[in-house]
């Protein structure tokens, strides 16, 4: 089956009869093709690698680099989900040359669109991105790149002021470009205007169902990750505790010496096996 495109995505919207689209993030090989053989429909190789993967607090300890170094890994999979790659804090929130350099850093590394934060302010950004012929996602709602100016991590566009102006905002961004746009952390009724108000898909997260697609982080689905979840999480899985269950049985068998078993282990051909021997025998008596 043909690679998903951008395109197709813009195309997806559930009014027109589409189902959900659905994605989930990824940062490695072995997760893209877990991804892939799962049929979803687009990889988010998002800057949450920072705190699932290496362990930061919040994601705005992520460079470019990193990002483009988990971007190649994914790609070397060559899943059939549209690759799209986050650009991280301070990628994006100064000049455009840049923000368009770092872009195409991703791109190169294999991305095929991709996402960034934020409403009408990052309009001349998304248009310079697009201008050099690539895909832009938006990102609206809980932003976690702006969680200072947030407050922290807490639901957006609870008053209809806040919410008129998302409103107004994903119109900006499918105007100026943008081929999906991802709704995080607001009311489903919001989230149900917006999707309604522009004409590319919108792919909740914390959002409801009403959007045109759903996104998790992988780590959650899969119960890799089972620290306190926000309340949008649904696990499908719980591979830690069967991964820790696994490797506590490895430590018990190698300490009972159970493992390697005669199965696990390589001889010597009989020959050369007592060749050895002799060899061994005769320097030990000479």
């Amino acid at each position: 089956m043909s690679t998903i495109t951008a395109p197709q995505v813009r195309a997806h919207k559930v009014r027109a009869g589409k189902d959900p689209l659905v994605m989930v993030t990824a940062y490695d090989a072995p997760s893209a093709r877990m991804a892939d053989e799962a049929g979803v429909d687009l990889i988010l190789v998002g800057d949450s690698v920072a705190m699932v993967v290496l362990g930061y607090d919040d994601t705005l300890q992520v460079t470019v680099d990193d990002l483009a170094h988990h971007t190649a890994a994914v790609a070397r999979a060559k899943p059939r989900p549209l690759i799209v790659a986050d650009l991280p804090w301070m990628s994006y929130h100064v000049g455009v040359e840049d923000t368009v350099r770092n872009a195409a850093t991703l791109v190169r590394a294999g991305a095929q669109a991709v996402k960034l934060e934020g409403g009408r302010k990052r309009v001349p950004h998304i248009e310079a991105i697009v201008d050099a012929e690539v895909p832009v996602c938006g990102h609206l709602g809980l932003t976690p790149q702006s969680m200072h100016q947030m407050g922290g991590f807490k639901v957006q566009g609870k008053t209809s002021e806040a919410a008129l102006a998302l409103v107004a905002d994903a119109k900006s961004l499918a105007a100026a470009g943008c081929f999906a746009i991802v709704l995080e952390g607001i009311p489903d009724e919001v989230a149900k205007m917006i999707t309604d108000s522009v004409d590319v898909p919108t792919i909740g997260i914390g959002a409801g169902v009403d959007c045109d697609g759903q996104v998790l982080v992988f780590h959650d689905v899969l119960g890799i990750e089972d620290r306190v979840a926000p309340k949008f999480v649904r696990r499908y899985a719980e591979l830690k505790a069967a991964g820790v269950a696994g490797l506590e049985a490895f430590a018990a068998d190698v300490r009972s010496r159970a493992f390697p078993s005669e199965a696990e282990t390589y001889h010597l051909a009989e020959a050369e096996s007592d060749a050895l021997a002799l060899y061994g025998g005769g320097s030990i008596s000479g």
